[in-house]
């Protein structure tokens, strides 16, 4: 079985790392990091039209360009590596993916077509103040009211809640947990940006004062689409930080190799060439974990769910060590924020507590596997 990228994969790739290196450049990313939005609207216009990024995985009868999973990898991995400051996670990985999986061709024809273009920005609100990221945590009920539904109650922890056009929100019924949609402006909606460490990815407070809501999918069915677009989003992240990883990896090294201390480069002592190998080791196993993973969900086989909190837990640590070793190597410039290696560090610290820590997808790995 060949797991080798297709020679078009890497094309994609390359397009990606051009694109990416020319608008999301570290200058860049700092300038929107600053802003409360959090992205450039140009930037994520010519994402959609130019290179068709939001419609990747989109099926083709809803505006999409119908490509798998290990499309969406790749072009994961690259945006990992430039650090994009734009609402891609939250809009294709949990929106459209939850959209996708709902089995509501309705809403799927609705409101697809509108994030293959690039002009809904969306999002995923299901974690509570509680910070669980399992069926248990979702206790915000949802109460019927007449032909719709009222919402009521707060959602944290939301990718782009703040500036997103549409948020799909689990909620509970008599039935259990459910889908509903909101569009962000509603009434009764008060949205509010949350202070972040990693100011490269936004995060949000969505508080719910009886908003009208329409029901996504069947009643009940909510926590059976949300358990899989949860392993696709581990998936999705772990593909993220290993191009971070890679990326402080290569850093790290050029770095050694550049710079002389003792009439000689510090990459030529051993304590150096074994922090570098050890990285280089993490990378490449985070890698395979990735890949494999990209791999199962492009299948949507029966090992996805166990593989996809294996990846998630050994890219987590992976990359973090990855960015604490690139601050040591760098010493004491590593340390200042004119250099990029805490940006690095943030972004793997957030990601690593992100739809749960290696500690909780360990333990979800063992329960699936029946350990």
């Amino acid at each position: 079985m060949n797991f080798a990228f297709s020679e078009e994969q890497e094309q994609l790739r390359e397009f990606v790392r051009q694109f990416l290196e020319n608008y999301s450049a570290e200058t860049t990313v700092r300038e929107l990091m600053e802003t409360e939005s959090g992205y450039d609207a140009a930037t994520w216009s010519m994402m959609a039209e130019q290179l068709g990024l939001q419609s990747l995985i989109i099926p083709e009868e809803y505006g999409g360009q119908g490509f798998g999973y290990v499309e969406l990898i790749v072009v994961l991995e690259e945006m990992g590596r430039a650090l994009l400051c734009a609402p891609f996670f939250s809009t294709v990985v949990l929106a459209a993916n939850t959209l996708i999986h709902s089995g509501d061709d309705a809403a799927k024809a609705e409101l697809l077509p509108g994030i293959a273009s690039g002009e809904t920005i969306a999002t995923l609100a299901f974690t509570e103040e509680s910070g669980r990221w399992d069926e248990a945590g979702i206790t915000m009920e949802a109460t019927a009211d007449g032909d719709g539904w009222t919402l009521s109650g707060t959602k944290m922890y939301v990718l782009d809640g703040h500036i997103a056009s549409l948020v799909l929100v689990a909620a509970r019924t008599a039935n259990g947990v459910s889908l509903f949609r909101v569009d962000g402006d509603a009434a009764g909606l008060t949205r509010t940006a949350l202070a972040t460490m990693d100011m490269t990815r936004k995060q949000a407070r969505l508080e719910f004062d009886g908003v009208a809501a329409t029901m996504i999918g069947a009643e009940g069915d909510g926590w059976t689409v949300l358990e899989r677009v949860l392993d696709l989003a581990a998936v999705a992240l772990a593909a993220e930080q290993v191009g971070g990883a890679q990326i402080c990896l290569d850093t790290a090294v050029q770095y050694a190799k550049d710079r002389v201390q003792f009439g000689r480069p510090i990459g030529s002592f051993q304590a150096i060439k074994h922090k570098c190998a050890d990285m280089l080791l993490e990378v490449e196993s985070a890698k395979s974990a990735a890949y494999y993973a990209g791999w199962c969900a492009a299948e949507l086989n029966d090992e996805l769910p166990s593989v996809a909190s294996l990846a998630k837990a050994y890219c987590s640590e992976a990359y973090f060590h990855t960015t604490a070793e690139n601050i040591q190597i760098h010493g004491g410039i590593g340390f200042t924020w004119e250099h990029s290696a805490h940006l690095y560090f943030k972004r793997a610290k957030s990601s690593e507590l992100l739809f749960g820590d290696p500690t909780y997808h360990r333990e979800l790995l063992a329960q699936r596997i029946g350990i």
